[in-house]
């Protein structure tokens, strides 16, 4: 899979193995989501477009950066609520939206029930929020969702735990996809 990215920076498998200890208490786990979801986004967005920005300091005037794109966070109801705080941090320019799925208990297929997007797309980048992926069913139904809302790429799903029995799932912890996964 080239189109994703296993992160192997040491914080993010020190806060994983606390987030799965069954020790942790609801407010740390809460809080290491959060974290996680920061250290998430940093690398999942290494690869934004920036465009030259002067900016005036106490000593001189210099040339800064800002992000050239827009960014939409898609967290899918619920698991996905407890990233938005850790991505917003770092982006909090971003537009939130909500997907809401539930699996279909007879043939185990998401079914869409919310959908909180605008008539059309006003991000050039949508990152998807999924904490924990099994089969990737959720995830991918939302990339469906985001096509047929007209966002045709620029699509990014992240996540940090995939299923063990999902031979399609990424088994590293803290994994995203990168762009060119949904063109």
């Amino acid at each position: 899979m080239n189109n994703v990215f296993a992160s192997q920076h040491p914080l993010v498998a020190h806060k994983i193995s606390r987030l799965r200890d069954k020790n942790t208490e609801p407010k740390k786990f809460r809080e290491l989501v959060r974290e996680i979801a920061g250290l998430m986004a940093y690398e999942a967005t290494a690869d934004l477009l920036t465009s030259p920005r002067q900016v005036e300091t106490p000593l001189a005037t210099l040339e800064g950066a800002e992000l050239k794109e827009k960014i939409g966070l898609v967290p899918i109801l619920r698991a996905g609520l407890g990233m938005v705080e850790g991505f917003w941090e770092l982006m909090p320019q971003a537009e939130v939206w909500h997907i809401g799925l539930y699996r279909d208990e007879q043939t185990l297929r998401p079914v869409e029930y919310y959908n909180k997007l605008p008539l059309e797309p006003t991000v050039s980048v949508c990152l998807i929020l999924d904490p924990m992926l099994a089969t990737g069913g959720s995830a991918t139904a939302t990339v469906e969702v985001l096509k047929r809302w007209g966002k045709k790429d620029q699509i990014r799903r992240s996540n940090w735990r995939s299923g063990r029995h999902c031979p399609h799932a990424t088994r590293a912890p803290g994994c995203f996809h990168l762009p060119g996964s949904h063109r």
